[in-house]
């Protein structure tokens, strides 16, 4: 008897969920600690003909519910909205699953709404001997992304010059809209002008 009281049956909307007083009891205030964790339970709830506790909720948003009182995980299907499983955390009166839902979310939102990352790309061209000069030199977020070998077109004396072409790339920072405009050549003289005088 002590270990079968130890288990706890719930009819969630009809489905069977089965869990341990320990685990339904880790959020105190919840709702399921006090629907069956209590002494002398301060919910009066109906049980069925098995004696599950009758929970008339959505079934399909509680198993991230109880996954997360049984391992402090919050783990939701892809299937499933976010919304939901708020919706019903906020029914069981769980505050640390209400708050890392809505952290989810909000960081969703804002993953959303920042838009594609966008990328500038330019070509430069070099010659052979000042390639490495030129790479190691970018700055400002600029990463190497290919080298083409456009052969040699300039034959100082006896020595071939090899031509290159390198392609370089620059992640935009997204601002508020996700997007950031590059200041125009006269900005950047102006600019220029301005830290000089």
């Amino acid at each position: 008897p002590a270990a079968a009281s130890k288990w706890v049956r719930l009819n969630v909307g009809g489905t069977y969920f089965v869990s341990t007083r320990q685990t339904l009891c880790r959020e105190p205030k919840s709702f399921l600690c006090r629907l069956c964790c209590q002494d002398g339970p301060e919910l009066g709830s109906d049980k069925d003909e098995t004696g599950a506790y009758l929970i008339d909720r959505d079934p399909t948003y509680f198993g991230p519910i109880l996954n997360y009182l049984r391992h402090g995980k919050l783990i939701i299907n892809k299937e499933l909205a976010e919304e939901g499983v708020l919706e019903e955390a906020e029914f069981y009166n769980i505050a640390s699953l209400v708050r890392l839902v809505k952290e989810r979310i909000r960081d969703n939102e804002n993953r959303t709404s920042q838009g594609p990352v966008k990328h500038v790309y330019r070509v430069l061209q070099c010659q052979e001997e000042e390639l490495t000069q030129m790479v190691s030199t970018m700055s400002d977020g600029w990463k190497f992304e290919q080298l083409i070998s456009i052969g040699s077109s300039y034959n100082y004396g006896n020595e071939d010059q090899a031509e290159f072409l390198c392609v370089v790339s620059r992640e935009l920072n997204n601002s508020t809209n996700g997007i950031v405009k590059e200041p125009s050549e006269k900005a950047k003289v102006r600019h220029l002008l301005r830290s000089i005088n």
